[in-house]
């Protein structure tokens, strides 16, 4: 008999006690969630090791993972004042990502479960960003529109249920996050990019003309263009001697990669007559996109749910709250699970 199996008449609870992990890339992230309540929520990051590098490196970001992650998980009990053995649940990511940083949450997630006879349970690291947004609001129900914008996907969802969803339209190319990351290198501006775009755009003025987004009707973006328009800018500007106003650049680029979002986000809403919107990702931590989305949604009758922004970025809360999505749906799964570095959006989580 699989471990899984073992828990197949598993009286279910109402509030379950769920230990979240994740190590996808460079944050080693633990949480405890009871319900949709938020016990604790610890992340120890190496990304300041990594911005030596001007991004993550994946042998580094493992050997990382490896000494911090019995401390993370330790702090996020202890925080939670929670005992392991009043967990009922173990949930964690098992892609996508960095095959060895996920194998060490994995494997720490797996011997942790056997440990203590509780269910483990496989996360989806993008289901867990859209699930973020049960955490934001606690009584949040499908269906809804959910936008889901980070380093790796970029798309408008049709939420109908806790366990299926519509992709009304996804992107073509690059993602919202890998324009941001890859106009901060244009720029100059250090690893993460997100955030120091962000940053550098709050002295700028949005005087730059840069592609909106291709036309055509459909939900789907495409960064590609407006990537190569702000590399192109600046290299021109550059080749010719003339000064041009980094800020600007910075203003100009987040406004379009921005609009397109909020665009996309509200009109699919309206089409299926969605009054709710629910936001996850790294991307929806900038403030200027969560201005633009909450003031956007507020003209057309429609309520934003954005988790905090410290739950747009990589955690383990929101590996957690899709963990109580798949206790309820008993997908449970049995030791043999392995990592999986790529899961393509819309893919079943692993049953």
């Amino acid at each position: 008999m699989g471990y899984a199996a073992r828990f197949s008449d598993l009286q279910l609870k109402e509030r379950p006690i769920i230990l979240g992990i994740e190590s996808s890339c460079d944050e080693t992230a633990a949480a405890v969630v009871r319900g949709r309540e938020i016990l604790s929520s610890v992340i120890l990051s190496s990304a300041s090791e990594q911005a030596k590098y001007g991004g993550v490196v994946p042998e580094i970001a493992s050997r990382a993972h490896t000494d911090a992650i019995s401390a993370a998980v330790e702090r996020a009990l202890a925080e939670a004042n929670v005992s392991k053995n009043e967990l009922d649940a173990v949930a964690v990511t098992y892609g996508a990502g960095l095959l060895g940083a996920l194998l060490v949450g994995l494997s720490f997630a797996k011997s942790f479960a056997w440990a203590l006879g509780v269910p483990l349970i496989a996360v989806d690291h993008i289901r867990g960003h859209m699930a973020a947004a049960y955490l934001a609001d606690p009584a949040l129900e499908p269906p809804f529109i959910t936008l889901l914008a980070s380093g790796g996907h970029t798309a408008v969802l049709y939420t109908k249920s806790y366990t299926e969803f519509e992709i009304l339209g996804s992107t073509r190319d690059d993602a919202a996050g890998e324009a941001f990351d890859k106009a901060a290198r244009v720029l100059g501006l250090p690893y993460p990019g997100g955030p120091n775009v962000e940053k550098l755009a709050r002295e700028g003025k949005e005087s730059i003309e840069f592609p909106k987004m291709f036309r055509g009707g459909g939900y789907d973006f495409s960064y590609s263009g407006l990537k190569t328009a702000v590399i192109n800018y600046c290299h021109t500007k550059e080749q010719k001697g003339e000064p041009y106003s980094r800020a600007d650049v910075a203003a100009s680029f987040q406004a379009a990669a921005c609009g397109a979002l909020v665009g996309r986000a509200v009109a699919a809403a309206k089409e299926k007559n969605c009054r709710v919107i629910a936001a996850g990702g790294g991307v929806i931590a900038n403030g200027y996109l969560r201005e633009r989305l909450t003031n956007a949604c507020g003209q057309s009758g429609i309520r934003a749910v954005l988790p905090e922004k410290r739950f747009c970025t990589d955690n383990a809360a929101m590996i957690a709250a899709e963990g109580l999505v798949q206790y309820r749906a008993r997908n449970f799964v049995d030791l043999s699970l392995n990592a999986c570095a790529h899961i393509p959006l819309g893919k079943k989580g692993k049953q």
